[in-house]
């Protein structure tokens, strides 16, 4: 059980009207009702709405200090805006106003291919880069270990990285990433994550989609967990399709990102994820700037660096020196409750790893402690959310910002 209460429920009552253009008089009015609102922590949130045209509409709410604009994004009929803690306490009312000279054409979230990377950034500062071209090892290393399809670098939003990649003790490890490790294929077995024993590999294939907004920024990529091992020649063992959505939380030190992968395999055998301390979910090597006297690790069950390794957890907090070494930075993982073996295992890089060192890896791992057949004809998917940032985030925030992801607020749209 946790160790953290759950944070009490409020229902508020938000009243909301839709003036929809029409001779600069109102056609009909709304009001949204919203629920389960978390107390301390700025998170995005949608109501289902089909009355809307176009993109030229801003939220307004007005109050003693005037009225205030409060950005928003549509995305098929969903409207996205950012609910702010401040804004629980009191009933306010909120206007969704045609406004014609709201600017739709620089959004401050942007995907934007660059280099081989497309990179999500925030009013042009760019914090995540998914990787879709290759990256070769460097000279004299086996070309086996090129890679595509992760994210790298991770920035935090003053500008740190966070993430690493081709370590030289590890060259198969890529910033974030997620590849399954014992595997069994109609009796071999395939390693995806170990590139070096040329049993397999996770490979870009193609985008879906990518979005730029005011609330988020996304991309969704198809990858290809390929079986080098096959008889004749590789084979498609697993077909992923990977989402990453960056959200702007309207703060300077804090933005966060989900991580959703959904996979299926083509193979009439199915394949088998054997129980393993790696593999799957969702693995980061951080910065070779952290190490065991600069870094820490906390997690929801209250275990720090040295005992977090094999424990489950909600979530866990990792964080170390920034780089001008004048005070902290790092990440917080979240995993959804509908994962599988959630709470999640989780993999920990020993206080003494690397020669005593203490170089940082984590991953939520939902094979460490049980078997995972995966079926042929059936779909599989775990949701990861990662909150980055600047300063600190103490416990009772962490929890806030799992309660919010696993029990996002209940948005109903009401007609007056």
């Amino acid at each position: 059980m946790s160790k953290f209460p759950s944070i009490g429920v409020k229902t508020a009552f938000i009243f909301l009207f839709l003036i929809l253009a029409c001779s600069g008089r109102p056609e009909r009015s709304s009001h949204l009702i919203i629920s389960e609102i978390p107390k301390q922590v700025t998170v995005p949130v949608f109501v289902l709405i089909d009355s809307l045209t176009g993109n030229n509409y801003a939220i307004t709410s007005k109050s003693e200090k005037g009225e205030i604009q409060i950005p928003f994004q549509r995305e098929g009929n969903r409207l996205w805006f950012n609910w702010a803690p401040q804004a629980t306490d009191r009933n306010i009312d909120y206007f969704i106003q045609k406004i014609p000279d709201f600017n739709t054409d620089q959004p401050r979230l942007t995907a934007t291919k660059i280099n081989g990377d497309l990179q999500l950034s925030l009013e042009g500062k760019p914090l995540i880069s998914y990787r879709y071209e290759m990256t070769y090892p460097p000279v004299g290393v086996d070309s086996i270990f090129g890679k595509s399809g992760y994210i790298h670098p991770v920035r935090t939003p003053k500008g740190d990285t966070l993430s690493r990649i081709q370590p030289p003790d590890h060259y198969h490890h890529y910033g974030v990433w997620g590849p399954w490790t014992h595997t069994q294929i109609k009796g071999h077995q395939v390693d995806f994550w170990n590139l070096g024993d040329r049993k397999g590999t996770v490979l870009f294939k193609d985008f879906v989609n990518h979005t730029s907004g005011n609330i988020f920024a996304s991309l969704e990529a198809v990858q290809e967990h390929i079986d080098l091992i096959t008889e004749k020649e590789p084979q498609l063992a697993l077909h992923e399709n990977l989402k990453v959505t960056l959200w702007n939380l309207d703060r300077p030190d804090r933005y966060m990102f989900d991580y959703t992968t959904t996979f299926r395999t083509p193979l009439s055998s199915g394949i088998l994820f054997e129980a393993y301390r790696y593999g799957g979910g969702i693995g980061m090597r951080f910065t070779e700037r952290w190490h065991s006297g600069n870094s820490s690790v906390l997690t929801s069950e209250g275990h720090d660096r040295s005992t977090a390794d094999g424990t489950k957890a909600r979530w866990c907090i990792v964080s170390g020196e920034t780089a001008d070494g004048g005070g902290r930075s790092g990440i917080l993982f979240l995993s959804h409750p509908n994962n599988r073996e959630h709470p999640e295992p989780m993999r920990v890089w020993p206080i003494d790893a690397n020669e005593g060192r203490g170089d940082l890896l984590f991953e939520f791992s939902p094979i460490r402690n049980k078997e995972w057949p995966i079926r042929p004809k059936e779909e599989y998917r775990l949701k990861y959310r990662m909150v980055v940032f600047d300063g600190e985030i103490r416990s009772e925030e962490a929890e806030a910002y799992w309660q919010a992801f696993a029990n996002p607020p209940k948005v109903g749209l009401g007609i007056d």
